[in-house]
């Protein structure tokens, strides 16, 4: 078809013309408008920028939120989270496609805040932030303390009232710092970190910290659920007590703390001990100090009037008299068991001498009968054992003789001859 042929009066449009005719009318129709849908497709950019899909069980719609408006969100977005958004319908011409630019957005059925909550916390849980384990022990006596608050909150004057009245001289420091608001968190985060620096460095030890606030809503404490106060806290070397709001009131700060107080009236009396109470106490010491003093001073003067009166020292010569008394009979009980055993030694040897001499060769010669020995000392008891011309010595009862073997002959033919 060419242009003559076209219906009279008719205007053919670029697609650039008539997009940007849809692009207007669908802006100027779709301002801020709400919709909810699932999240789905999330992609943050680089840029800051974030995308995704909104999209129900009927129909999906292309979402982005710029990263000015990105960087106030308190919660963390992700793919099937349902949400609700607030924005309007822009058109990007280079693809000829529709989208909806978001500047609010808010957690279906869960408030933003408390879903932002219960992420951080889960996150920080599993780093080991709310761990019992690493949490620091306050100073009994403290000698200074820092307040990380607002210079004039309510909560302040509670505690400057009630520190001084329960422990006298104790140095107080107050880092002003804003409690709530836009960047609220930043700065009491680098108040915890600059008094941290602060004592590092030596001379200024600040021996605890309190970190908190009046009460108020959620959004009113925020600033003490921000993850750079966490972790500021969490980094601290000085011990921190969290004080932030009512006793309901539960903030990340308090989890962190190395001690959460209900309010910041009670963290005034958990970090500085009862000067009357700690009187009390020490007057209590030393009335008990003194009744065991003298009890034992009592019992003291007892033993040694006791030992005083004792005959041992009364009359300590006879103690000795009679160890040597008793010496002197055991050095008689031991002469005599000498002198009978030696006796009964005596005796022994005079046996053993009478059944020897019994068995003494020597008896033998008195009877008339001689010992033959060869040179060699072998005793001759047969003519066999000699040989003529050996030479022998014979024993008898009053000497001894030496003879040589003329001739040998067996008993048999000596008995003949």
């Amino acid at each position: 078809m060419n242009e003559a042929t076209l219906p009279l009066g008719v205007k053919v449009k670029t697609v650039g013309e008539l997009t940007r005719e849809i692009k207007g009318v669908l802006e100027e129709g779709f301002f801020n408008v709400w919709v909810s849908g699932q999240i789905s497709n999330y992609r943050p950019a680089s840029s800051g920028h974030i995308y995704w899909t909104l999209k129900d069980a009927e129909a999906q719609l292309p979402a982005v939120m710029w990263k000015r408006t990105a960087a106030g969100l308190k919660f963390q977005p992700h793919d099937g989270l349902e949400v609700i958004a607030m924005g309007h319908i822009e058109v990007y011409p280079p693809h000829g496609k529709y989208q909806l630019i978001v500047q609010e957005l808010q957690p279906k059925g869960l408030g933003a805040l408390e879903l932002a909550f219960r992420q951080l916390c889960e996150k920080l849980s599993k780093l080991g932030y709310f761990e019992p384990a690493r949490k620091k022990s306050l100073p009994r006596f403290p000698r200074r303390v820092a307040m990380v608050t607002s210079p004039t909150g309510a909560a302040v004057r509670d505690m400057l009232k009630i520190l001084p009245g329960r422990w006298p001289g104790l140095e107080i420091w107050i880092c002003p710092v804003p409690v709530q608001g836009d960047g609220a968190g930043k700065e009491i985060a680098s108040a915890i970190r600059l008094l941290n620096r602060m004592h590092a460095g030596g001379g200024t030890a600040i021996d605890v910290m309190i970190v908190g606030r009046g009460g108020g809503s959620m959004e009113d404490l925020w600033a003490f659920n921000e993850e750079c106060v966490a972790r500021a806290i969490f980094e601290s070397r000085i011990p921190v007590v969290s004080a932030v709001g009512h006793e309901i009131d539960v903030t990340i700060a308090d989890l962190v703390a190395d001690c959460r107080a209900a309010t910041p009236t009670q963290a005034a009396t958990l970090i500085v001990p009862d000067r009357q109470e700690i009187l009390a106490g020490l007057q209590a010491l030393n009335l008990r100090c003194r009744d065991l003093t003298r009890t034992r001073l009592t019992f003291a003067r007892r033993c040694l009037d006791e030992l005083a009166n004792s005959r041992v020292l009364r009359f300590p010569l006879e103690r000795i008299r009679a160890h040597e008394q008793r010496l002197d009979e055991w050095s008689d009980r031991l002469a005599r068991v000498q002198r009978q055993t030696l006796e009964r030694s005596r005796e022994r040897v005079q046996g053993y001498a009478a059944r020897l001499e019994t068995l003494s060769p020597l008896n033998v010669l008195g009877r008339g009968y001689s010992l033959t020995r060869k040179e060699n000392q072998e005793i001759v008891r047969s003519a066999d054992q000699v040989q003529p011309g050996d030479r022998l010595l014979t024993l008898v009862q009053n000497g001894r003789i030496t003879s040589r073997v003329e001739e040998t002959s067996p008993n048999g033919q000596a008995a003949k001859e």
